[in-house]
């Protein structure tokens, strides 16, 4: 656990500032720290000489100690002010950058490391780097500024002074490597106990229909408990650590300027140091071992933030696959082929889909079918360009002109001639009308194509039954509907994009009978507009409609013994 990453300055813009201006800062509180302490010594000094000082000369050397002390407060106060916003900045930074970059790894990514953690991890995860940029941050950049000029500026004044200075330092950040040693451990530990306990919750949350349907909505409550124990324990094992170093850490710094005030006090009795020069020294010796102090202080608030941090540049080193620029084929009159196509099952030892092989004709409706877990829906997202296949291909056929390799295409492109409509569509908060058109920043005005999708898809019905219609605000997600009419808002979108390729993933799983019957309709006269259609199916009745049943296999499957 590096004290100041490298990788932080490559992907925080803010943090460059903020370095920048925090060693300015170092070097106005060196000359502050220094100017105050020579003049309080010399002005004692005089005083306790012969104490013949004028008033003029009183007021004149008052007026600078203030002086003094009003630029070092100065440094102070801006240091505060801008140290909070600089962490605001780089989380936001760390935040884009790594939800950038986990949707650039595509859901198989996601699905082999856990979307759960990458979302605990921009989310509680990177809020723990605020005491590192506010605290900790500025009071290294301070060792590495103020320490070592005041150290130079003590050994003018006094060479034994800054030789017993130099020898001692370097006793705080020994035992700071040893005692960091054990926190790493603590925040990592707790890192992971955060982060298993996120993803628990999440997957609760996302299965509670089903779980509460089943009646086994209470069933993870205990797990969801012992992981949050765990999760205290590991917290009040890094503030024990935390307490216990700070204390050490603090012995070391006060036994070492007892050492010097101890050595000038000898001396000045001795008669072998004048007053002046003994002060002086007396008053540097604390702001030379302060910056190193506080670093010990800060370090354990500031080690969850750093190991979170080192996990998302651990994230963000990973490379995603590299997009194509070929542009896409015109759809409408080009055909899909999949040859051969195999994706590993995430976390299995087995692929699903296996040796996939089939043909999308222009204007056709196909059917993908087969078990839980044969890769019907990785399949799509190979369609989709969202997953890459560890083996064969995907093709796109036009109708002239040779065959394009999917992995080469433009993905803007590609996406902009489709239409899809996932079990678990993605709505956010606003109106309903805003949803089906997926208008979110301006009014969003009723067509009368809008209205056409909607009955196709039966979300007229929808509409009809709320309270304030096509104006009923939902939810993230989709609070504010049913399961079923959340299928048929995803439907209504699909239906309204004018794209030669609609792929729908069970789009009449959480429909009654007579909605399904109508949306069935709607979707087989689809290929009739002159639209190929990829349907995920399992009811007998959308297999009816298709003019082709895919049956997607895994290996697993072709694997097991007779």
């Amino acid at each position: 656990m590096k004290p100041l990453d490298p990788r932080l300055i490559r992907h925080a813009r803010a943090a460059r500032a903020y370095i920048i201006l925090t060693a300015a800062l170092g070097l106005i509180t060196s000359i502050a720290v220094v100017a105050q302490a020579m003049l309080v010594a010399r002005l004692v000094g005089t005083i306790a000489a012969d104490g013949d000082l004028t008033r003029p000369a009183l007021l004149s050397g008052l007026g600078w100690i203030t002086l003094a002390i009003g630029l070092r407060a100065a440094a102070a106060w801006t240091q505060e002010r801008f140290a909070h916003r600089a962490a605001t900045n780089t989380i936001a930074e760390l935040r884009g950058a790594v939800v950038r970059h986990v949707v650039a790894l595509g859901p198989r990514y996601a699905a082999n490391q856990g979307a759960a953690g990458a979302a605990q991890l921009v989310t509680r995860g990177l809020d723990a780097l605020d005491p590192y940029f506010a605290r900790y941050l500025p009071q290294l950049l301070m060792v590495a500024t103020v320490t070592p000029i005041l150290l130079v500026v003590a050994g003018f004044v006094d060479w034994l002074s800054a030789l017993i200075m130099f020898l001692t330092i370097p006793l705080i950040p020994v035992f700071m490597m040893l005692i960091g040693r054990v926190t790493q451990a603590y925040s990592d530990r707790r890192l992971r106990t955060m982060t298993q306990l996120g993803s628990q919750v999440m997957d609760l949350i996302t299965g509670l229909p089903t779980l509460k349907a089943l009646g086994r909505e209470k069933g993870p409550a205990a797990r969801v408990r012992e992981l949050s124990q765990a999760h205290q324990r590991a917290t009040f094992g890094t503030v024990k650590v935390a307490f216990l170093s700070g204390a050490a850490l603090e012995l070391i710094a006060t036994l070492s300027v007892a050492l010097v005030a101890v050595s000038v006090g000898l001396r000045l009795q001795a008669g072998n140091m004048d007053l002046v020069s003994g002060l002086a020294i007396i008053m540097i010796a604390p702001e030379i071992y302060l910056p190193l102090r506080n670093v010990g202080a800060h370090f354990h608030a500031s080690a969850n933030g750093v190991a979170a941090s080192s996990l998302a540049f651990d994230i963000l080193a990973i490379e995603p696959p590299a997009d194509g620029s070929v542009p896409a084929p015109d759809l409408s009159q080009a055909s899909i082929e999949f040859h051969d196509v195999s994706v590993r099952a995430a976390g299995r030892a087995y692929d699903a889909p296996a040796g996939l092989s089939f043909s999308l004709p222009p204007g056709s409706l196909t059917a993908l079918t087969g078990p839980n877990g044969a890769g019907k829906s990785t399949a799509v997202a190979v369609l989709l360009g969202l997953t890459r296949p560890d083996q064969g291909q995907v093709l796109i056929r036009p109708a002239t002109g040779q065959p394009v390799d999917l992995a080469d295409i433009d993905p803007a492109s590609w996406w902009r001639q489709i239409s899809w409509a996932p079990q678990r569509p993605v709505l956010l908060p606003g109106t309903v009308l805003q949803n089906l058109l997926e208008v979110y920043d301006k009014p969003a005005i009723l067509t009368p194509q809008a209205e056409a999708a909607a009955k196709a898809a039966g979300f007229d019905q929808v509409v009809s039954s709320l309270p304030q219609g096509w104006s009923s605000l939902i939810g993230q997600g989709g609070t504010g509907l049913s399961v079923g009419q959340r299928q048929r808002l995803a439907l209504a979108r699909a239906f309204l994009r004018d794209t030669p390729l609609v792929i729908l993933d069970e789009p009449t799983a959480h429909l009654d009978v007579v909605t399904e019957q109508a949306v069935l309709n709607s979707i087989t006269h689809l290929p009739a507009t002159g639209k190929t259609v990829l349907l995920v199916a399992h009811r007998p009745a959308l297999l009816k409609g298709a003019h082709n049943a895919v049956a997607v296999t895994s290996s697993a499957a072709t694997e097991m013994p007779a």
